[in-house]
C-alpha cells in the first residue's frame, strides 16, 4: 500500500466521515448537482447490467441506487466504519441480499477475476488519491469490467482552491450570515499562491510534501490528491482497453452562476428539476469535459 493510500485509509476512516458523507447532498449545491449527474448517467447504462462493483462506495449513493434496481453490488471500501454504516442503511432499505461488501485498498484487486462485473464504477474520486499507482488502478478497473465503466476523477482543469480559499462558501444551499462572514474574513488579503498553483496545473499534484509531513506527525490530512487532464484520462482508460469513452464535467454549468440564483434555483421545487436537466445536457458536451466543479466523469465500454 503507497503513502498516499494510506493517508486516504486514516482520512476516510474518521468516524464521522460517514454521516458527513451522507448529509453532503442536504448541504452543497455542487454535491447536489453531481450526484444527479451520475445517477442519470448510470440509469442510462444499465441495460444488460446483471453485477457491478463500486470501487470507493463509501455509505453507498450509487451502489444501493443498483442495488435497487435488482443490480448485485460489490460494494468495496478503504474505510470499514463507512462500510459499516453502508450494511446498516443497506438492511433498512432492504437492499442487503444484492449486495456484496468488501474492505479493501483499489491498490489490490488481485481477488477479482477479470471481466467479473458487468459493470465497474467508481466516483468522488478514489482513484485519484491512489497516486502514484493511479494508472495501474484503472488499468485494473478496466481488466474487472466486461460491459461497461464509469469512473469519476479529479479534474487538473477545475482546481479553483489556490484562487478562493472559501470557494465553497457559494455552494451552500442554506448560507448563514455567520458563513458568509467567514468567507469574506478568509478572502480579505489572501493572494494565491501562484508557484503552488503551477506545479498543480503541470503535474497534477496538490502539495504531496506538506501532506505527507503531516500525516507523519500523526495528523489527518486531506489525502494527497492527483487531478487528470481529459486528454490524460481518455488516453489511459483506451490503452487500458475501454473504447468509446464519454468524457463530461459535472457542475460546469454552475460555476459560472452566481451563488444567490444556484440557491433560487434549488429552493424552488419546478426550477430545481429544470436545473439539474439543463445541466446534465450542458454538462455532457465536449467542453465542459475538465471544467466541472472538481470531478472528471469518464464512461466507456469495454
Amino acid at each position: 500500500m503507497s503513502m498516499s493510500t494510506e493517508i486516504s485509509s486514516r482520512f476516510w476512516s474518521l468516524p464521522q466521515k460517514a454521516a458527513e458523507e451522507k448529509a453532503r447532498e442536504q448541504v452543497f449545491i455542487d454535491d447536489i448537482i453531481a450526484k444527479a449527474h451520475v445517477e442519470r448517467l448510470l440509469r442510462e447504462n444499465l441495460e444488460g447490467i446483471r453485477t457491478a462493483f463500486d470501487g470507493g462506495a463509501g455509505y453507498g449513493r450509487f451502489s444501493f441506487l443498483l442495488a435497487e434496481q435488482g443490480v448485485h453490488v460489490t460494494h468495496f471500501d478503504i474505510s470499514a466504519p463507512m462500510i459499516e454504516k453502508a450494511k446498516e442503511l443497506a438492511a433498512e432499505r432492504n437492499f442487503f441480499e444484492n449486495m456484496t461488501f468488501v474492505h479493501g485498498s483499489l491498490e489490490d484487486l488481485s481477488a477479482f477475476q477479470d471481466k467479473q462485473f458487468d459493470l465497474v464504477m467508481s466516483f468522488d474520486a478514489p482513484v485519484s488519491y491512489t497516486y502514484p499507482n493511479h494508472e495501474a488502478v484503472l488499468q485494473n478497473l478496466v481488466r474487472i469490467a466486461e460491459k461497461k465503466l464509469c469512473v469519476g476523477v479529479y479534474s487538473r482543469l477545475a482546481w479553483t482552491y489556490h484562487f478562493d480559499p472559501a470557494q465553497k462558501e457559494k455552494y451552500i444551499l442554506n448560507l448563514s450570515k455567520k458563513e458568509s462572514r467567514g468567507a469574506q474574513k478568509q478572502r480579505r488579503g489572501f493572494r494565491p499562491d501562484f508557484d503552488s498553483a503551477r506545479e498543480l496545473l503541470r503535474n497534477g499534484l496538490d502539495d504531496p510534501q506538506g501532506i505527507t509531513a503531516a500525516f507523519e506527525r500523526g495528523e489527518t490530512p486531506w489525502p494527497v490528491s492527483y487531478a487528470f487532464t481529459p486528454q490524460e484520462l481518455q488516453g489511459l482508460l483506451e490503452q487500458a482497453g475501454a473504447h468509446k469513452v464519454r468524457l463530461s464535467g459535472p457542475g460546469a454549468l454552475a460555476r459560472s452562476i452566481p451563488g444567490e440564483l444556484l440557491r433560487e434555483y434549488m429552493r424552488s421545487k419546478e426550477l430545481r428539476r429544470e436545473f439539474l436537466d439543463f445541466c446534465y445536457e450542458y454538462d455532457r458536451q465536449p467542453w465542459a469535459a475538465g471544467m466541472g466543479k472538481d470531478n472528471l466523469v469518464a464512461i466507456a465500454e469495454v
